[in-house]
């Protein structure tokens, strides 16, 4: 049976709502943005949503915003997606890698206080696979003037000791490229409760500019504009923003079956000898945007191999990011420097996990799972 990695969960039915985009005088960052951004910071309690044209560009919105200058130090955890600490790099700051938990691979607020330095400015902690890290211990561990902006690019609907993201941190980061839980193809969002940063986001998410084309014309004539800091092109056109809303209304549904998806792949691989699965912490309600295992890295590239041959479709997510050669080669970081990133980074492999699989697609992935590793 094939079993491709992703399929999104989008279809003819949803064109409606970009047909009404194209009926109104705006395409980009108009009402129906503002309405979205109104149902997202409803879903989190917050009094500010932002929405942005990536998590990348909304990641570079918020340094900006909070001022982060060439030098600074930016803490990030050594098993993440490159984008976490490119970001940092692109504006001149340094990007301070931190390995992470073995059993969540995650950052904790332990090893986020060790590292920091006069010169750390922020912290962005990674909500890995769906799950969230502990912002409440992370926020409490360290000094007011230092930064805590969460990557929840997996993680809209997940919890940690009842809060959601944006509820202990200075601002909340969402991804809504095509394979995340909540998906417009390519986009995100920004949640924060600070009023000044929110002021600070929306120009910064434009070019610095005092006032977007909607805000321009909103009186009925032209007002003029000014450039107040340095910014960047991230806003989300309206044309991508009117797919959220019917998602993020059931998102809390949507995550069950993903549960069950994830509960069956538990049940079914945890009798495979030889396989890990990262733990989950009973304080948090995951995700479950990415299900991972991991494999001897030995037999990691030939389990990869034999389960495409059977028609499983997967992924690494991810390689540890300062052994990778643009970070090895600039700061000279070595894999001994962040041994759990490292060994995961050199096991792990994602297997199909999305509400849409069926159950004889789940229990086709473990025989097929079940049957390379008896070739290891």
């Amino acid at each position: 049976m094939n079993v491709p990695f992703y399929r999104h969960g989008l279809g003819p039915s949803d064109a409606g709502a970009i047909a009404r985009v194209l009926e109104s005088p705006m395409l980009t960052s108009g009402a129906v943005g503002r309405e979205v951004e109104a149902q997202i910071a409803s879903f989190f309690g917050a009094p500010h949503a932002l929405l942005v044209n990536s998590w990348t560009n909304g990641a570079l919105a918020a340094l900006l915003a909070l001022g982060i200058q060439p030098g600074d130090e930016v803490i990030v955890p050594a098993m993440t997606f490159i984008a976490t600490a490119n970001m940092v790099e692109l504006i001149g700051g340094k990007a301070v890698f931190v390995d992470v938990d073995p059993a969540t691979l995650m950052l904790t607020p332990e090893a986020v206080a060790r590292a920091v330095t006069p010169r750390t400015k922020a912290v962005i902690p990674v909500h890995l696979y769906g799950q969230m890290a502990d912002i409440r211990g992370m926020r409490e561990a360290l000094a007011p003037s230092v930064a805590i902006l969460e990557d929840c690019a997996h993680c809209f609907e997940g919890t940690r000791d009842g809060y959601q993201p944006g509820a202990h941190s200075d601002a909340a980061i969402f991804s809504f490229y095509a394979t995340k839980n909540v998906t417009c193809g390519e986009g995100g969002a920004i949640v924060t409760r600070r009023d000044d940063l929110a002021d600070a986001m929306r120009k910064t998410r434009l070019h610095g500019m005092s006032a977007g084309a909607a805000d321009r014309y909103r009186t009925g004539g032209y007002r003029h504009w000014d450039m107040e800091r340095l910014g960047v092109k991230a806003n989300l056109p309206d044309l991508l923003a009117a797919l959220l809303p019917p998602q993020i209304a059931r998102v809390r549904e949507v995550r069950e079956r993903r549960e069950q998806v994830a509960a069956q792949y538990r049940a079914g691989i945890s009798t495979i000898p030889g396989v890990q699965i990262p733990h989950v912490d009973p304080a948090t309600v995951h995700a479950w945007h990415l299900f991972t295992i991991g494999v001897p890295p030995a037999h990691r590239d030939a389990t990869i191999a034999g389960l495409n041959e059977r028609g499983i479709g997967v992924a690494v997510n991810y390689r540890s990011v300062p052994t990778l050669t643009f970070y090895r080669e600039k700061y000279g970081y070595t894999a001994e420097q962040f041994p759990v990133s490292y060994a995961w980074g050199e096991s792990t492999i994602t297997l199909p996990t999305y509400p849409g699989l069926t159950e004889e697609e789940i229990n086709a992935v473990i025989t097929a799972l079940r049957e390379v590793v008896a070739t290891w």
